[in-house]
């Protein structure tokens, strides 16, 4: 089944903007602009929205919650309650500690690894059998704790590369909707970006 719903995870306050625990809310704000769909808030949702077709011709949903990160779910399960979608189809974009920056992985289902984002997801769905969109942020250095490193920006040096990924994201979420999402992880996993 192709996706019908890409949620980006993040945090809504301007002060996360652009903080590596959004970059979510970048890819999906990333696919919005090269689809030329537009944002609009429903309060049912507990998020903001766009729709309309996707660059191939794809009916398609973005979803960005505005419930904060770890309570994620509440606005997943209002829309897939309301628009009766299956599991498989939503494709859940989020920041990944695991892999370094400039990395990308596509998957099927799996666990919520530690992200508080994805464990409150798999909680209101009842199920981990939705695909996902992994974005590497890298790991925090000794002296920085985990925490602080998911909400703080990208180096200048990371900036490029962050860039270059989030293109890539839109692309391999691009192929997902027309071909599939087996023909996007094969085409898109092998890729990493170098900082």
């Amino acid at each position: 089944m192709n996706p019908r719903l890409i949620v980006g995870l993040g945090n809504p306050e301007p002060k996360y903007l652009d903080t590596r625990h959004n970059i979510g809310f970048m890819v999906v704000d990333a696919c919005a602009d090269s689809w030329g769909l537009s944002w609009q808030e429903e309060k049912r949702f507990q998020g903001l929205i766009a729709q309309g077709i996707a660059k191939g011709g794809q009916q398609v949903r973005l979803l960005k919650p505005l419930t904060y990160m770890n309570r994620s779910g509440q606005s997943v399960r209002a829309l897939f309650d309301w628009h009766k979608l299956a599991v498989e189809s939503i494709l859940v974009v989020y920041d990944d500690l695991d892999l370094p920056v400039g990395r990308l992985r596509l998957r099927k289902s799996g666990s919520a690894g530690g992200h508080n984002g994805m464990k409150s997801i798999i909680a209101h769905l009842g199920s981990q059998g939705f695909p996902r969109l992994r974005i590497g942020i890298g790991k925090s250095s000794l002296t920085d704790n985990t925490v602080s490193h998911v909400l703080g920006k990208f180096t200048p040096e990371e900036k490029p590369v962050i860039e270059s990924v989030i293109k890539l994201g839109v692309e391999a979420i691009e192929v997902s909707l027309q071909d599939g999402l087996e023909k996007a992880m094969n085409q898109y996993n092998p890729h990493q970006s170098q900082v």
